[in-house]
């Protein structure tokens, strides 16, 4: 599965590809992919979607912190696509305020838009090459994961509220080398980073008759710290290896089982490695998607893996635990821990795009030796003839220490008259940060409707 999710797809499997593991937002709140009636039903023709939906908007302080702000919320969307070629997605939501905000708020609520990363959230998915092994995507990065996924795991680039990028992935192929490098903000100095898999026996013996069964791998990120809020840079460093022990192929899908190891640590700190090993199963039939791993893993001097994780924009000012302090800065106890994580997808009829899947789980556990759990995931599920689509998510980390970090979230959404119009609730938590480096809890609530010509 580690290798699959940026290679295999694009190379051994038809019809998937690396982009599941960048999620679109098209995607990843469960919707149609737009459809021309001009040209409804040829994959070779251009299509395109238009789409306004207004919710009021209520953010609430929890703990008596901070004061109520009310919204009405205007997202406006436009895309144009060809398929496995062109795809361009625009809008962002305007959120103007009808009540609260203090003495001198304006009209419009100023976190959304006062740096120059925020603009980066008008272009919700652009994406040059489609499957292509060669292809660029950006947009916003929600469970991104890079490649063997010992840096970067299931990263979610707009975890802080009022911090908004644009994300870009740019992956290419020559020879044995396949490479893929990612920006959290293409419009500030943020997390950059990336990993080169070299496919061993082509490398030495030219193209084998059974690609990528033993892989070798590098990846470094660095973090900037200096845009969505100044923090201290960091920067990290993993070398991965993995073997193909199982390959099954049909032509309705595939099983595959791999062995892998890998060692990291921060370049320039002295005793701060980490070591892991274990075992992924990846399992593809016309109806379901199964990818699942189970690592064990070492901490020493203060390094982990998964570093740049779903809690990571907001562990930049301040981790969950006792400690208070930022990631970067704050000790992390010498141990051991064990990983797993499974992503599975379901479909009543047959598996397609993301947004057309009857069931979607992903969700990942990592417990530590010294007491500490941490949990995230996310679960979609469609119903009445994908009409209705829910989805809950939530993230724990931290928990059995003290000060642990919760968050949780939910929407629904309602499609009626035919599709055309739709009816949406949205809830869940916030965390804030302030400008003194810490984080404010808050919570939000949202209902309205939405008309496009989805369907």
């Amino acid at each position: 599965m580690f290798m699959r999710w940026a290679i295999v797809l694009l190379l051994v499997l038809p019809g998937a590809g690396w982009a599941e593991e960048v999620a679109d937002p098209e995607d990843s709140a469960g919707e149609e992919e737009p459809a021309s009636p001009a040209t409804h039903g040829s994959r070779s023709q251009w299509a395109n979607l238009l789409r306004m939906e207004a919710t009021s908007l209520t953010l609430l302080p929890r703990r008596g912190v901070g004061r109520d702000e009310g919204f009405v919320q205007l997202e406006p969307r436009v895309v144009v696509r060809k398929r496995g070629v062109f795809n361009l997605s625009l809008g962002a939501p305007v959120r103007l305020r009808l009540w609260g905000g203090g003495e001198g708020a304006g009209s419009v609520r100023k976190a959304d838009w006062d740096a120059l990363s925020d603009w980066g959230q008008v272009v919700r998915a652009f994406t040059v090459g489609g499957d292509a092994p060669n292809s660029l995507w950006m947009g916003a990065l929600e469970s991104y994961t890079l490649l063997s996924g010992h840096l970067v795991r299931r990263y979610n680039n707009r975890g802080n509220p009022d911090y908004h990028p644009a994300g870009a992935v740019v992956t290419g192929k020559l020879g044995p080398a396949y490479v893929e490098a990612f920006a959290s903000d293409v419009l500030g100095a943020r997390l950059v980073g990336a990993e080169v898999a070299l496919d061993v026996p082509y490398l030495l013996f030219g193209r084998p008759p059974l690609p990528l069964q033993y892989l070798l791998s590098l990846s470094a990120v660095h973090d900037w710290g200096r845009a969505g809020g100044a923090s201290k840079p960091l920067t990290l460093a993993h070398l991965d290896g993995t073997a193909m022990l199982v390959r099954r192929r049909s032509p309705e899908g595939g099983f595959e089982l791999q062995l892998l190891g890998g060692w990291g640590g921060r370049p320039g700190e002295g005793g701060a490695w980490g070591a892991v090993a274990g075992v992924g199963v990846d399992a593809l039939t016309a109806t379901v998607d199964l990818r699942a791993r189970l690592e064990g893993r070492v901490q020493r001097g203060g390094f982990r893996q998964g570093a740049f994780g779903p809690d990571y924009e907001l562990a930049r000012f301040q981790v969950a635990g006792p400690a208070s302090l930022p990631q970067a800065e704050a000790p992390f106890p010498e141990g051991y821990s064990a990983y797993g994580e499974v992503i599975l997808s379901w479909d009543a009829e047959r598996l397609g795009t993301l947004a057309r899947r009857h069931l979607r789980l992903t969700m990942g556990a990592e417990a530590f030796s010294w007491g500490r759990v941490d949990v995230e995931g996310r679960l979609e599920a469609q119903a009445f003839h994908r009409s209705l689509t829910v989805a809950v998510g939530g993230l724990a980390m931290g928990t059995g220490q003290p000060a642990a970090r919760y968050l949780v979230s939910g929407e629904a959404r309602w499609r009626f008259l035919g599709g055309k119009l739709y009816a949406v609730g949205q809830g869940g938590t916030l965390l804030f940060p302030t400008a003194e480096g810490t984080l404010r809890p808050g919570a939000f609530a949202a209902v309205g409707l939405g008309v496009d010509h989805v369907r």
